[in-house]
């Protein structure tokens, strides 16, 4: 696919002043690498248990790839996607297509057949690198069974042993470097890289970014978290291949110079002795990975002292977990509410725990500007709720190949609606208020899952808890709590969380009415729980009495 054919929706002047006033580098993403690389060649750019790499040799790695892609026939805006676990490999990949002028359309490992035909079809990749299996899935018949319906397909690369038909990631790498007079111009303002937006679509969506939106947009936040006279070392337990993780090789390596740690897959033990092993400045994740983390005795033995703060986006986050967090990771706590659509707000180190318990931080615009609005756009008041809209230098160029969605979605100014709720209060912190669809509507009552999580997960034998509706004849909808426990406590009644809940204060028509117990949270592929297949797994709840009942998974 040619570059051509991704049209950025921001008005140009906005753009250009963005470049004028210094919020973009104005530089494509491998000549901002190729400079750290240059300036401190032996300083290690990815740590693993897999093994760590230098920036040079980075850098040569990411030169080899490049022209062995080349010498395939990948040229300036074709898409190469690509779906790896979390390793150095992921970044090679990104940088050297950027290198070409080409595109990365990442997505994280977890993916179905279904997702993995929607996105690879949307993007019309020219490439597509893949492991030779994932979970036990052999993704190169996935791959080779959707080809016949894939016409720009051209070019298959597989991570494992070699096979018929399709070149191996390995020999790529023995290729010869591409020469830095042999890099072609590419232009800041061209697209580099797709990420997968979710959203409530039945499709995934794809999102482009260009050079100077993702590191002078996505990644200038962390410069903001993190000043330059501090080593960001960023440990990534989100897959490099989400939104969250778009900011590891752009922003971390490319703007800031700093180190990533990453881990092959997401468990508790691997990711305490990462801490242990790799000194992490920075620890970046999801909730659910935290509330486990928190919740393991192991943590307390761990030398934490190199970690300054925990950066937590994905979903909103309770007070109980920002308290237990705090407690047991001993550093500092910044909640970030950000999506690949381009919406980015957090708090900073330097706000006090009642910043991080009441908001998501002042929006900063040289990010991203906030604004809300009423249902029929009009801007609210100061304290009033509307919803939140943003733009700013990280904004995405458009939504790929889906003009329906940029117009449901964007306006003409290229602002973007979040289908969230919240205000601006009197500090001017932007206070979410919940989902303007995230929503289980009992009886006529619209009531907020997230309010009710946020009050199970003061319960002190609560690890996680994830709010789902059931489908009822008579009032449409009622509540499930599915939730994970505290190793070695016994499961509490269905009663039991209701009483408690009654305590926290919440109204009798709020509370859930079916229980049910895992031992641990089924993951979306970007590391968020998934409430579809909990609420799959809940439904049939409703066929049965309409007695409310404890039921233990």
């Amino acid at each position: 696919m040619n570059h051509a054919g991704i049209i950025d929706l921001v008005p140009a002047s906005l753009r250009q002043r963005w470049i004028e006033d210094g919020t973009y580098p104005n530089k494509p993403v491998f000549t901002l690498f190729a400079e750290k690389a240059q300036a401190h060649p032996d300083k290690l750019a990815v740590l693993s248990p897999e093994g760590n790499i230098s920036y040079s040799a980075l850098m040569d790695a990411a030169l080899r790839l490049a022209g062995s892609l080349r010498r395939a026939g990948i040229m300036a805006g074709d898409v190469v996607a690509y779906q790896l676990s979390n390793h150095w490999v992921c970044c090679a990949i990104d940088l050297a297509a950027a290198a070409l002028g080409a595109i990365v359309a990442p997505f994280p490992p977890g993916r179905g057949k279904l997702d993995i035909q929607s996105l690879v079809r949307r993007c019309d990749a020219r490439a597509v690198i893949v492991p030779h299996e994932y979970a036990g899935i052999d993704l190169c018949e996935v791959i080779e069974s959707l080809r016949p319906t894939l016409l720009s397909l051209r070019v298959l690369i597989v991570q494992g042993p070699s096979r018929p038909g399709w070149m191996t990631l390995d020999s790529l790498f023995e290729g010869e470097p591409l020469a830095l007079s042999e890099l072609p111009v590419v232009s800041p303002n061209s697209p580099v890289r797709l990420l997968v937006s979710s959203g409530t679509e039945s499709e995934p969506k794809l999102v482009a970014y260009s050079h100077n939106a993702l590191v002078g947009g996505r990644g200038r936040f962390l410069q903001r978290i993190s000043p330059n006279d501090v080593e960001f070392r960023g440990m990534y337990l989100v897959p490099l291949g989400s939104s969250f993780g778009s900011t590891a090789t752009f922003g971390v390596l490319c703007r800031l110079g700093g180190s990533l740690v990453v881990l092959p897959k997401f468990d508790v033990p691997s990711a305490i002795a990462a801490i242990n092993a790799f000194k992490p400045s920075f620890i970046l994740g999801v909730p659910t990975m935290f509330q486990r983390i928190a919740a393991a005795p192991e943590l307390e033995k761990a030398d934490k002292a190199s970690l300054r703060g925990l950066i937590v986006g994905g979903s909103v986050i309770d007070e109980a977990t920002v308290r237990r967090c705090v407690e047991a990771f001993d550093c500092g706590f910044i909640s970030l509410y950000g999506s690949a659509d381009g919406v980015n707000c957090h708090n900073t180190l330097d706000d006090p725990i009642e910043v991080v318990l009441s908001s998501v931080g002042t929006p900063n615009p040289q990010v991203c500007e906030i604004r809300l609005i009423d249902d029929e756009g009009a801007e609210v008041p100061q304290g009033e709720v509307g919803e939140i809209t943003a733009r700013g230098p990280l904004s995405p160029m458009q939504y790929v190949n889906a003009p329906e969605l940029d117009a449901q979605y964007r306006d003409e100014q290229a602002w973007v609606k979040t289908g969230d709720l919240g205000y601006i209060n009197a500090q001017g912190q932007l206070v979410l208020a919940g989902r303007k669809k995230d929503i289980i509507i009992r009886g006529g009552a619209n009531i907020s899952p997230v309010q009710i999580e946020g009050l199970v997960m003061a319960h002190p034998d609560v690890v996680t808890v994830a709010c789902v509706p059931v489908p009822d004849a008579d009032l449409g909808q009622r509540i499930c709590l599915c939730v994970t426990v505290r190793e070695g406590v016994p499961r509490f009644s269905l009663k039991e969380i209701t009483d408690f809940l009654r305590e926290q204060g919440l109204e009798v028509n709020k509370l859930p009415e079916y229980l049910r117990f895992y031992r641990s949270l089924p993951l979306t592929p970007a590391g968020k729980i998934d409430k579809r297949a909990l609420a799959a797994d809940a439904a049939a709840l409703g066929s049965g009495a309409k007695t409310a009942a404890g039921i233990a998974a």
